[in-house]
């Protein structure tokens, strides 16, 4: 059983900053790339950050700077430092792994965390 848990959304005002975080935990033999995504009401679901578990993280075109992806390999944990929010921003924001349990390999998602910025 593998668990992906998201924390660290809350209701900001535009120009602020947040960070999120998502933790991997369970029968794990290795996680490879990691990622976040976000959903906007009525959109798609899109990529935010690509993490992979060795070399550069890339971004949306859309992120221009503004947020920073990150990985603790021995936390099992990646990091999602968002700064100058700004209103389009709002969203459930994913984490996304792929993890090699001792059984199978394969993607897994977390429950997502609420991201709302708003004056």
């Amino acid at each position: 059983q593998v668990q992906l848990v998201e924390s660290g959304g809350g209701l900001v005002q535009p120009g602020e900053s947040l960070r999120l975080s998502c933790e991997a935990s369970g029968s794990i033999f290795k996680i490879y790339d990691m990622g976040w995504y976000r959903q906007a009401p009525g959109k798609q679901r899109e990529l935010v950050a690509h993490i992979p578990s060795s070399g550069r993280t890339t971004y949306a075109d859309w992120v221009k700077g503004r947020f920073t992806g990150s990985r603790d390999h021995a936390k099992n944990t990646v990091y999602l430092q968002m700064n100058n929010l700004k209103p389009e921003d709002t969203a459930l924001y994913y984490c996304n792994a792929e993890i090699d349990t001792y059984v199978v390999r394969k993607d897994y998602w977390g429950q997502g965390t609420q991201v709302t910025v708003s004056s």
